[in-house]
């Protein structure tokens, strides 16, 4: 038994929100000091480290990641690199700071192995994330942002937003991730339809091809979709996104669905992750990647929660594989696990 199976149950006793706080909090003091990043590699150095994947002009050394949501302020990610990911993507991240949905907004269900958050982007804003964004990178180590509007932003104007963001964050940013399917900021889904999307990425992409210009390179830019469009939905959506020339596909955020569940929580409002998640994302994963045929990557984010689950997401043809419920269950271990576990990938 590791040492998170040992304590979990102590950490359990403890809301999640505040469980979150104390193990980022734990990761940027360890991450904030060179013997306690020795001391997380140590710790928890997997065997494997591979393989290396090639996508959207950059190279990532596994195809393991920290999915979004989990860092949301850039304070553990260099904590976060010791454990192995090959990347990390911090936020999401609004132009403002905000507090987000009032609490209780984040729920175990524990008997089901998932979690109900409705968090709604709490986020210090952009200048606090740009600065955590300046230190230097463990070798290797890919480093995406989450975008998204602020919740008082009408939704007219919330190109704007995310402009904004591509300006400050596309020079200290691998790549980029457009956040248009949280459930938990009212009507942000909304720009998912084809209508509402092609105007949106249009704006990006003029301000990601100003960025271009300016730092002499290009930064990717993805789009995370929700797991609850409908197939006509979906497809309009990707249209968007190829003709808009984005750079790949997160597939995706948590769902307003409920699977059948155990929990006495199950009736929470808010986006459903973990292990319920994971059938409906190894399908959606699988018809995404054939609808786009190969014109763009896709990455695979949702009930990833054991070795074999990140297999089969890159066996349905996923390029990338994130996780973040699972180290909830898992623990911090759990990186190790799937990459002792020797992912292959035809990527």
């Amino acid at each position: 038994m590791d040492l998170y199976q040992l304590v979990k149950p102590l950490i359990y006793k403890l809301q999640p929100e505040q469980a979150h706080h104390l193990t980022i909090a734990m990761l940027q003091m360890g991450g904030g000091i060179a013997p306690g990043r020795w001391l997380i590699r140590a710790m928890f150095h997997a065997r494997q480290n591979g393989p290396e994947v090639k996508a959207f002009g950059l190279t990532f050394p596994n195809p393991l990641g920290m999915a979004a949501g989990y860092d949301k302020d850039g304070l553990g990610w260099r904590g976060l690199a010791g454990l192995g990911f090959g990347h990390i993507e911090v936020g999401t991240v609004t132009p403002k700071a905000q507090p987000g949905n009032p609490t209780p907004r984040c729920f175990r269900l524990v008997p089901d192995e998932a979690v109900i958050n409705r968090m709604g982007f709490p986020n210090r804003g952009a200048d606090f994330l740009a600065r955590r964004l300046r230190f230097t990178r463990p070798k290797g180590l890919i480093l995406g942002v989450n975008i998204g509007k602020n919740k008082v932003t009408p939704l007219e104007e919330a190109a704007n937003d995310y402009v904004v963001l591509v300006e400050q964050f596309a020079p200290l940013a691998d790549y980029l991730a457009v956040n248009v399917s949280s459930p938990n900021t009212p009507d942000l889904r909304k720009l998912q339809a084809g209508d509402a999307l092609t105007p949106l990425l249009s704006a990006i992409q003029a301000a990601r091809e100003a960025q271009t210009v300016k730092l002499g390179r290009k930064t990717p830019v993805l789009v995370k979709l929700a797991p609850d469009l409908s197939d006509a939905e979906l497809d309009a959506a990707l249209d968007a996104i190829v003709n808009t020339r984005m750079d790949g596909v997160i597939i995706g955020n948590t769902t307003i669905s409920r699977p059948a569940l155990q929990s006495p929580m199950a009736g929470e409002i808010g986006g459903l992750s973990g292990k319920p998640l994971s059938a409906i994302n190894q399908a959606m994963v699988g018809r995404v990647v054939k609808l786009l045929d190969g014109k763009l990557p896709v990455v695979a984010s949702g009930g990833v929660m054991t070795p074999a689950d990140a297999q089969a997401r890159l066996d349905a043809g996923a390029t990338l594989v994130q996780l973040y419920s699972g180290l909830i269950y898992s623990g911090p271990a759990l990186v190790q696990q799937i990459l002792n576990a020797g992912l292959k990938s035809s990527h």
